[in-house]
């Protein structure tokens, strides 16, 4: 059984919480970070969420787990067998890690996480996350999913986040090509079940939904 140390209300807990339920793994799952601190024993030397453990192996840092667990696991479908589509993916989770880090997460962090911000911030925010999803729309237009015609590993990656963006309360501009692939995504039973949760308007929100949804996941 593979332990995933980690809050679900992290969207980079939610990669691994989803790649588990895809690929129909048994697991087991501690809260740890945030408002539940980190044990003295943390297998992690940075002190981020998730880790997982499999075994006498401990993995950390998101991407690299869904990784992992995709080509331990998921040979020929998560892991395909075609190298042009593992470069795709592979390129598509680097862009996550750079771009969607800087431009997203500052946003969701204004809006929802209590950091300080004015309208000012936060509108260019929002123009840096079109600018940014219209890269992602040019690459999904005539395709099902990103590196491919199935779900891959660059899906999970951008698609853990992808909820929060399109439910967030904000202007965004139409990308009819990324809409209709988180419309794909929204209709897989692993997807709902770790990523589309409550994340509430503000911290305080978010202790109340974890305490109120323990033992679901």
């Amino acid at each position: 059984m593979i332990t995933v140390l980690g809050r679900r209300n992290s969207a980079n807990v939610q990669k691994v919480m989803w790649t588990l339920g895809e690929l129909d793994l048994a697991y087991q799952r501690i809260d740890v970070g945030a408002s539940f601190g980190y044990p003295s024993d943390y297998p992690n030397p940075v002190k981020v969420v998730p880790t997982i453990r499999d075994g006498e192996l401990v993995v950390w840092e998101s991407n690299a787990c869904v990784r992992y667990l995709a080509r331990t696991y998921g040979k020929g479908t998560l892991w395909p067998d075609d190298a042009a589509q593992l470069a795709t993916s592979d390129m598509w989770m680097e862009w996550q890690r750079s771009d969607i880090s800087n431009g997203f997460f500052p946003l969701f962090q204004m809006l929802i996480r209590g950091l300080p911000s004015t309208p000012e911030k936060i509108e260019r925010c929002v123009q840096e996350c079109a600018r940014i999803f219209s890269q992602l729309n040019r690459q999904l237009e005539g395709r099902d999913f990103i590196s491919g015609p199935k779900l891959g590993t660059a899906d999970i990656a951008i698609g853990a986040m992808m909820y929060r963006y399109m439910t967030l309360p904000i202007e965004r501009p139409a990308l009819p090509a990324m809409e209709a692939w988180y419309q794909r995504l929204t209709t897989r039973p692993a997807y709902r079940k770790h990523v589309m949760i409550e994340y509430g308007s503000n911290v305080q929100e978010w202790a109340e939904h974890e305490k109120r949804n323990q033992g679901i996941q």
